[in-house]
């Protein structure tokens, strides 16, 4: 779905919103109190437009968290030393933030729609409108920003780029439709308009209902989003999988086809004349052949190579390591039959740092003749010739909530896949081997540990730790670690 047929159908929405004030007006006038049709009507849609970009945005709320991570991420990097905790405050309960806004904007739609505490619903509206419209923003303009420039260094930007944006969607509808940053900017630029409307006439807003009635009906709207947010974050995978990475694609195919895609891209190349600065786009055939002319490179320089632009998913990125840095994604992909992959993305721990003292075992090289071996060396091992030197060791204690997922959730799990002859391993993002095995001694996990981007971990499955069943290449099903089966319904349901 694209964004102008969405609107179209908030649109037709918001006119059927408008025709059923209408009949609440005639049947019961004290029902709806109605003071311009015009007002009326982009309550309606703005109402609906929120209800229906908050649920997308709540059947993933993990989705957003990540999304608003990456913001604060890159407002660390952009914006003012003196910022930098806070933002990093904020990342640390990005879930948190990302909950309440998506509560938020379903209720603050509800609350346009039934015309509860106008004046309230108008700051509102208008306040997240502005908010939004600095996160899109910010993200588009990014894209005028090169590479080491700070982003407050106008004077430095250059030609826009959209490589530059390191936030490439804005999130607003979550993995729903992907808009790229400067559609969304000028979308949230557009909603300032009834932003300042509702804030400057908010007295002729419409009323549906009584007083107790719009309380109701608000409580009520408020319980049910938040125990869905529940459900879709804390007590399950989410509903609906927008994602790539859905239980039933083959992934090694679509790789296999994206990668096909993306080698037979159209490739343009831009030259400029240094005599007259005219400027001719050729394609790879003309431009070689016009590169091998004598003058060529007397009178024309490339500007610059233009690639077609084309979409692909984070499936085409999929790669793994093991823990010596070997690539074993495509390995994986090519594996037949079935297989279990737990997926952590973000190992959960606390670290500290001790200092202990130790004996250098650096032993001291002494220079010495050996007669045909002039240059030859000798270790001087004497241990009292060994001195003290301090250390600075790092300890780390995991979380005990997330250790008894994998001792007492995944590990019976994979145990008995393995004995059943199920292929199984664990993916979690680049940490230090030694940390790994660490982590892997502590909870007893006999199975291999790999790694790989935390992002595509994220869009694979939105549980940490979550398990996936794979067969050939394809995705079977995946489990939230709250709801995860034993072996035995794993082979009834799943493995044939």
């Amino acid at each position: 779905m694209t964004l102008t047929v969405l609107l179209f159908r908030i649109a037709l929405i918001a006119a059927l919103l408008t025709g059923l004030n209408f009949a609440l007006k005639k049947v019961k006038g004290e029902w709806a109190e109605i003071k311009n049709w015009i007002l009326t009507y982009l309550q309606n849609f703005c109402g609906a437009l929120f209800v229906f970009s908050g649920y997308v945005k709540a059947i993933d709320p993990k989705g957003t968290a990540y999304k608003t991570e990456q913001y604060f991420g890159e407002f660390e990097t952009h914006f003012f030393d003196f910022l930098t905790p806070m933002f990093q405050l904020l990342a640390d309960y990005a879930l948190a933030f990302s909950l309440f806004t998506i509560i938020l904007e379903i209720v603050l739609g509800v609350m346009l729609i039934i015309g509860y505490r106008r004046k309230l619903t108008a700051w509102l509206f208008l306040g997240i409108i502005i908010f939004f419209t600095f996160l899109t923003g910010f993200t588009y303009l990014t894209g005028y920003v090169p590479e080491g420039v700070n982003f407050f260094s106008v004077g430095s930007w250059g030609e826009y780029d959209k490589n530059n944006m390191k936030v490439t969607d804005c999130g607003c509808f979550g993995d729903f439709i992907k808009l790229e940053p400067k559609v969304s900017f000028f979308k949230d630029l557009a909603l300032l308009v009834p932003g300042f409307l509702f804030l400057f006439l908010y007295a002729k807003k419409h009323v549906l209902f009584t007083k107790k009635i719009r309380i109701i009906i608000l409580a009520i709207t408020t319980i049910v989003v938040t125990l869905f947010c529940f459900r879709n974050t804390f007590w399950g995978l989410p509903m609906q999988d927008f994602r790539p990475f859905k239980e039933g694609v083959n992934v090694r195919e679509v790789k296999i086809e994206e990668e096909e895609k993306a080698g037979n891209a159209k490739v343009d190349y831009q030259i400029r004349n240094k005599n007259t600065n005219e400027t001719q786009i050729l394609s790879m055939d003309a431009y070689i052949a016009k590169f091998s002319e004598p003058d060529f490179k007397t009178n024309w320089e490339t500007v610059k190579q233009i690639r077609e632009d084309v979409k692909t998913t984070k499936i085409s990125e999929f790669s793994m390591t093991d823990l010596d840095g070997n690539d074993i994604g495509q390995q994986l992909l090519d594996y037949d039959g079935y297989h279990l992959m737990a997926v952590s993305y973000k190992m959960k721990y606390d670290e500290s740092h001790e200092k202990i003292m130790r004996k250098d075992t650096t032993f001291r090289i002494d220079t010495v003749a050996v007669e045909g071996i002039p240059d030859s060396f000798n270790l001087v091992q004497n241990v009292d010739d060994i001195t003290e030197k301090e250390y600075v060791v790092t300890k780390y204690k995991w979380h005990d909530s997330y250790k008894k997922d994998f001792e007492d959730k995944v590990n019976p799990l994979f145990n008995a896949a393995e004995k059943a002859g199920v292929k199984t391993y664990a993916v979690t993002k680049p940490y230090a081997a030694a940390q790994i095995d660490e982590f892997r001694h502590e909870v007893q996990a006999a199975y291999p540990f790999f790694t790989a981007d935390d992002i595509l971990l994220k869009t694979i499955i939105r549980s940490n730790p979550g398990v996936v069943l794979w067969k050939d290449g394809a995705i079977i099903k995946k489990w939230h670690i709250s709801d995860l089966p034993d072996f035995d319904e794993v082979k009834a349901k799943y493995i044939k």
